[in-house]
Parts: structure tokens; sequence; C-alpha cells
């Protein structure tokens, strides 16, 4: 498989990290941040603090770039209207750190693209829009090689591979698989709707999970770029499966179901790439009515201890804790948001922040994660800005 060259020397992500971090934009501009202010993440000494680039995929405004305070999760807004303002709501990295990929919807078929980062946190476009063959597009992931961007498209039901050239830019797509089928629900799962799409640890295999269906599917991505099936696992029949997340160990994942307000572990094989469904648990504190909650997002901590969950209706973030050798989850609390409507959280690199992007709030909710027990504690105002559907601290 292809993959895109190292930059010599330091790298353009640790330059602009750099510049960044001296240059004009200081602690001073970003504001306090209340009680998780003294917080020091995991590996982190505290008092240490930097201003990292932070990316907002949005709805109608482009994507907007901004800085974060890497002690507090603080955040300044340093660009905004960046590539097309037409739903670029889901972002994904390079490897380097030096590339940023969008979405591109709005029209009958969605697209994907490329951007540099610039020293100063800028964007600049690298090529044209690739189109995704498919509608609604609304994931993108960057394979571990670096040499190929995957999509998903929730319309449609479809998923793509697309090359990443030697410059970064988005080349000519080289794989395209449309899923078939249904579920029970008549509304929601007349048919298939990709959600997302990621590879597992190992870079081995390549899943798509489609709530339509009610399945994850397991393809091969070969040097060429081509998709080709592998398996299928079923979830929980009208369950709706979302998005999922691989423990680090790569032995299980975890899979949240947007219809049902549960979140399911699977057994996985990294030889064959097979998963097997195991037990599934509700997303919501006991007592709670799951009606009107639709989970979203699902992360996890980069010691495997914690799995984290958004849920849209509920409106909090649900931490679990991970037991059985990865094979259990117990739910540990649910946090308000900060906002409506948590489409997206994220864990910033070293594990030490949590962002929730909540879409109908209009704003990103800033969390320091205790480093031994993953707790939850808001840190400072929500961060008012455009309808956020991806939030990518880097």
């Amino acid at each position: 498989m292809p993959s895109r060259p190292e930059p010599s020397g330091a790298s353009r992500r640790s330059l602009l990290f750099g510049a960044l971090g001296a240059g004009a934009l200081g602690a001073a501009g970003i504001g306090a941040a209340g009680a998780g202010a003294a917080h020091a993440g995991p590996g982190r000494a505290a008092g240490r603090a930097a201003l990292n680039p932070l990316y907002l995929g949005t709805y109608g405004q482009g994507i907007i770039a901004c800085t974060y305070d890497t002690a507090t999760g603080a955040l300044t807004e340093t660009g905004g209207g960046f590539g097309d303002v037409t739903n670029p709501d889901f972002l994904a990295l390079s490897p380097a750190g030096d590339v940023l990929y969008s979405t591109v919807g709005g029209g009958p078929e969605g697209g994907v693209r490329a951007y540099a980062i610039g020293a100063d946190g800028a964007l600049s476009a690298l090529g044209g829009v690739r189109s995704t063959g498919g509608a609604g597009v609304t994931h993108v992931s960057v394979h571990p090689g670096g040499g190929h961007l995957l999509s998903a498209n929730y319309n449609s039901g479809s998923v793509a591979a697309h090359v990443i050239e030697a410059d970064g830019s988005v080349g000519e797509r080289t794989g395209f698989v449309q899923h078939s089928g249904s579920g029970p629900d008549p509304d929601r799962q007349e048919g298939p709707h990709a959600h997302q799409i990621v590879t597992d640890p190992a870079g081995g295999f390549v899943y798509a999970v489609d709530l339509g269906t009610d399945s994850v599917y397991t393809y091969t991505l070969d040097t060429g770029g081509a998709l080709a099936p592998v398996s299928e696992v079923r979830a929980v029949p009208g369950a709706g499966p979302r998005h999922m997340v691989f423990h680090p160990d790569g032995g299980h994942a975890y899979v949240a179901n947007e219809l049902d307000s549960t979140v399911t572990a699977y057994a996985h094989d990294a030889a064959t790439g097979g998963l097997t469904r195991l037990e599934s648990w509700s997303t919501l504190p006991g007592g709670v009515d799951p009606g009107g909650n639709f989970p979203a997002e699902i992360t996890i901590s980069a010691d495997g201890a914690y799995v984290y969950l958004s849920n849209r209706g509920h409106d909090s973030v649900a931490r679990f804790a991970v037991g059985g050798g990865g094979a259990t989850l117990a739910l540990q609390d649910a946090v308000p948001c900060g906002g409506s409507w948590p489409r997206h959280i994220t864990l910033s690199p070293d594990g030490a922040l949590l962002f929730s992007a909540n879409e109908r709030g209009a704003n990103i909710g800033v969390f320091t994660v205790a480093a031994e027990t993953g707790a939850l504690t808001a840190s400072g105002e929500p961060f008012a800005t455009a309808s956020t559907g991806c939030v990518l601290p880097t």
C-alpha cells in the first residue's frame, strides 16, 4: 500500500505546535477554565500547558480552526470558513499530522477532500473534491498506513476507498461496496445506512458499521485500495449500530447502538477479522426512559480502561469501566455534555481532556479527565460556536 513520506527533520505538525505555543496566542488570550485548570492529564506534568490546534467540522459554516489549552481545554477560534461550507461535518487527520481530510455534503453524491495545515493552523486545499460514489457521506478515516482514505455514505448505504497521493491530496476512488438489506424499524432501517468505516488496531481489516441493516461488515483493503468483503456480524435486531471503537489491544470492540440506547461488546479475532457479538448494556442511568435518546459517538482511553459514549436526547457523556479482559462494560456515570445533542466526542491525544461537539447547542463542552478514575469534570463554560458535527484536537 502506498504511503506518504514523513517530512524530513521536525514534522510539519511539530513546527505548527511550536508556532502556536510560542506565538501571539498566549495563555492570557484563552481565558480561565474553572475547576479543571489545575488538572495535569496522564503523562503530563502540571504547569506545562501548550496551545495545540483543534478543528471543528460544521454544518454550513465550513471548517473552523481553533487552539486549545492542553491543561484546561479552553478554546480560542483562530480562523473560520475553511473549505466547502456545505456540511464538512466529519474530519480526519493524516498519520503525519500535516493534512486534514473532510467530508463534503450537500449534493446528489458525497465527496471528500484534503487540506494542508499551515504553520499558523490555517488550511489550504490540496487538490479537488473526489466523489464517494454515494449519497450522504457521513464519516471519513485514514488507513493507518497513510495510503488510503475511507468513507461511509449514510443515505445510500455504501462505503468507499480513495488513494492518498504523495502530496496528501485525495486521488481516484479505488474501492466501493454497496450494502443491501434492512432492519425491523420501518422508518430508520428501510434500507442500508452505512454510518462509519474504521480500521482495526493492527491495520489488518476494515470495518463498516451499518445502522440500516443492523450489521458490522469486515473487509480487506489490498495494496491497490480495493475493498473485499470478508464477514458480517449482526447486531440485536433493531439496535441500529452507529459507531464502534476497538480496545487498544485489539481483542474486543464496542459498538454504540443509536436506536435502542445500548452499547454492545464484540470479541475480535485479529487473524480473521471476525467479530462475535457478546453482551449489551444500557447507555443510560437506571430509571431513565430511553425514549427520545439516540447514542452517537464512542471512544476509549488509551489504556483501554474506560469507554465514553455520547447520549443525544439525554444530552450526556456516559463513562463505562472496561472489565472481564475487555469483554464487559459497567456504567459508572453520565455527566451533562454542556449543551444539546452531543453528536461527537473525542479525547485529546494525551487523554487528559474530552471534547463534546453539541450539534443543536452550537457549542463544545470541555472536560478534564481524571488520570486514575477516568471521571469527567467540566472545565469552564462551553465554547460557543457553529452547529458542529465533529471536534478534532491534534
